[in-house]
């Protein structure tokens, strides 16, 4: 594949993603399900300021933005660079205070995600970049300690994408570190103002060529895990509020064969999902009996479904598991995409699950899992079918 279809395959796949619809309201969560399942999820507002919607747990969410630099090792996509540098987001439950809100992304990295999918001059990037946030720069972490989820992105998609789902998991009582891969997004910006492009996407063939990501991506997401656990990394003001006992990870798309063979490779990991991707790289070894939770789009990520790699998965997880199909969702409905496309004015019928509801199942099933596995609570909804979530299938292959 030549570089310029490769560009072209990209742009063709992030077209997708802000044009998810909106439609119908969200039924009500039965109560025992999760705590705060039944205050319902705010519709989208009007303003021509997009806003994310509001996290749905106790705790007021905090953010920091750190720069990770991996000195041990080459940066696997521009290796004359000598070393491996990251942008994290790390969301925290927050003491009640001030503080400016969080920015959603910059506006560079905003026009280049809308030039990569087509949308340049149509959606100003000042618009999406200053999408309304609910989390809070810098206020001092809720005492207590905490445990941790880290969050990897698709393929080419910013970490600001995961936004609304790091910020629901932090204001439910989880520490979370969402992860941009230098050179694997259409653009990430670092301090100083410089700017790094996807240079991955003109190196990786579409399909099978996402295996060559997957294992730097799960050495990043240890080295994230070495930095706000220990007491000397970057992230060592968080490590205090961190229990280093639970961590959890999670990921959409490539991002989600990274929480598995991070899972696999660190030991430290006890619990992982996977939103929508396929593994590519030994589906679901190495896990032994760590719980893990499969949940995908009914078109794609069924048992009957050809040219994925789940049943492999399935087979291969030997501890307490989950495989669900949402109806109707498409690839990006587990991202803030589905959210923004409508607020943006951006529907597309060809995605019949709306993004409010794409958003209301995401947050309760995925924030349910590491409840559960993390912090020990109990959570019926992972148990089976729920007539308020009809959306939601079970799959025991």
């Amino acid at each position: 594949m030549t570089r310029r279809s490769r560009t072209t395959a990209l742009a063709a796949l992030l077209a997708c993603a802000l044009s998810l619809p909106l439609l119908g309201a969200v039924p009500a969560s039965a109560g025992q399900d999760v705590p705060t399942a039944s205050r319902a999820v705010r519709a989208p507002s009007s303003a021509a300021e997009p806003e994310l919607p509001a996290p749905s747990g106790p705790h007021p969410v905090g953010r920091r933005t750190l720069h990770l630099v991996d000195r041990s090792r080459a940066d696997p996509w521009v290796p004359a660079v000598g070393y491996r540098e990251l942008m994290v987001s790390v969301s925290y439950p927050a003491r009640p205070a001030g503080g400016a809100p969080a920015a959603y992304m910059t506006t560079e990295e905003a026009r280049l995600l809308l030039e990569a999918r087509g949308l340049g001059g149509v959606v100003p990037a000042e618009t999406v970049a200053g999408t309304r946030t609910h989390a809070r720069v810098s206020v001092p972490p809720a005492p207590g300690r905490f445990p941790l989820v880290l969050l990897s992105p698709g393929f080419g998609m910013p970490r600001a994408t995961l936004t609304s789902l790091a910020d629901d998991l932090a204001s439910r009582g989880h520490v979370v570190a969402t992860v941009d891969h230098a050179y694997e997004s259409v653009g990430t910006e670092f301090p100083g103002g410089r700017v790094l492009p996807c240079v991955a996407c003109d190196e990786v063939e579409p399909g099978p060529g996402y295996a060559k990501v997957v294992p730097g991506r799960a050495a990043d997401l240890s080295f994230v895990i070495d930095e706000l656990t220990g007491p000397r990394g970057a992230g060592a003001a968080l490590s205090r509020v961190i229990d280093a006992r639970r961590v959890g990870i999670a990921g959409h798309s490539i991002g989600g064969a990274a929480a598995a063979a991070t899972m696999a490779a660190d030991r430290r990991v006890r619990a992982g999902a996977n939103l929508d991707g396929d593994f590519f790289v030994r589906p679901g070894a190495g896990l032994g009996r760590r719980p893990f939770l499969m949940i995908g789009a009914e078109a794609t990520h069924r048992p009957d479904s050809t040219g994925t790699d789940w049943s492999e998965a399935w087979d291969r997880l030997h501890g307490w598991k989950r495989w669900l199909t949402f109806a109707g969702a498409g690839h990006f409905s587990f991202t803030d995409f589905p959210w923004l496309g409508d607020q943006l004015g951006l529907p597309d019928p060809a995605v019949p699950l709306s993004g409010e509801r794409s958003w209301a199942l995401t947050r309760d099933y995925v924030t349910a899992f590491f409840d559960r596995h993390l912090r020990g609570l109990p959570r019926p909804v992972l148990d089976g079918p729920t007539s308020s979530r009809p959306e939601a299938v079970f799959h025991r292959p």
